[in-house]
């Protein structure tokens, strides 16, 4: 019996997904894109419209499925603010590790595509852009809680860290393609939080 047609959207845009995430969007061809998929090209255009609307698809799925989680642990409230961003930044290691081929980590599908498309593509950038406002205002508010129970310095506004934090974590996934190892990021993950403290 045939899979219904939206089960198999979704296992073709995780496929994509992942063939953007490790190869980019420029040098992702639409033959990667039907080896990964399964489809031939007629169905992969009849199914998704284009490249540029698959990578749409693969890209809000990437977006939804890591800010869900990052979100998830700063939301716990039964964890200190401090407890939460530590999770939060051992999350990042821990993807960062498991997507490692031999010492190089394929960062991260968003920063990957902020360096690549965000100055010439707005709906690239419409869509990335929306999903950092609602990682900042996760980060801002698990910070404000921080600073309100004492954890955290307040000699900065809750947002102006929340940015540090943000540009902190892309520092840690660039730094990871370039071959830096797990100790070297966790180093810097360490660095980050500490910060909060002076």
């Amino acid at each position: 019996m045939a899979r219904p047609r939206e089960f198999d959207e979704a296992r073709a845009v995780e496929a994509a997904m992942r063939q953007f995430w490790e190869k980019g969007y420029e040098a992702t061809s639409t033959q990667d894109l039907c080896a990964v998929t399964g489809l031939g090209r007629s169905s992969l255009y009849n199914a998704f419209s284009s490249k540029h609307a698959l990578f749409l698809r693969a890209l809000a799925h990437y977006t939804q499925s890591m800010t869900r989680a990052q979100v998830t642990l700063l939301e716990d409230a039964t964890q200190s603010a401090t407890a939460r961003l530590r999770a939060l930044l051992e999350s990042i290691l821990d993807i960062e590790e498991v997507n490692r081929s031999d010492r190089w980590g394929i960062g991260c599908l968003g920063v990957n595509s902020t360096v690549e498309l965000v100055a010439h593509d707005p709906d690239v950038a419409a869509l990335l852009g929306r999903d950092q406002e609602r990682r900042l205002a996760a980060f801002s508010d698990t910070i404000a809680a921080g600073q309100k129970s004492g954890e955290f310095s307040d000699a900065r506004r809750p947002e102006e860290l929340a940015a540090y934090l943000n540009a902190a974590i892309a520092g840690i996934r660039v730094a990871a393609q370039g071959g830096a190892d797990r100790r070297t990021l966790a180093a810097v993950a360490d660095t980050a939080l500490e910060a909060f403290t002076r």
